[in-house]
């Protein structure tokens, strides 16, 4: 019996998200001048991620510098020294 897998194309608002936070990780890190990655970890550790993945909607509306304020603000009131 032959079975065929379908690749699921992700929907409009899916690819819109991935989109932001691809553009918004690195608009941090430029800012805070940190690479990438360490952009990414220092969000992740202190709830940057959580609150990108929680409202991308409303801050990819922002002017990216707005965006990149409200990451740090949340970061830094989780603990966050940057």
């Amino acid at each position: 019996m032959e079975t065929t897998l379908k690749k699921k194309e992700p929907d409009r608002e899916t690819k819109d998200r991935i989109s932001f936070i691809t553009f918004i990780i690195p608009q941090f890190a430029r800012a805070y001048k940190m690479s990438r990655q360490d952009a990414y970890c220092y969000l992740k550790k202190y709830g940057g991620i959580d609150f990108l993945f929680e409202h991308w909607w409303t801050l990819h509306t922002e002017d990216p510098f707005w965006a990149v304020r409200s990451l740090y603000e949340v970061c830094y009131r989780n603990g966050g020294m940057r």
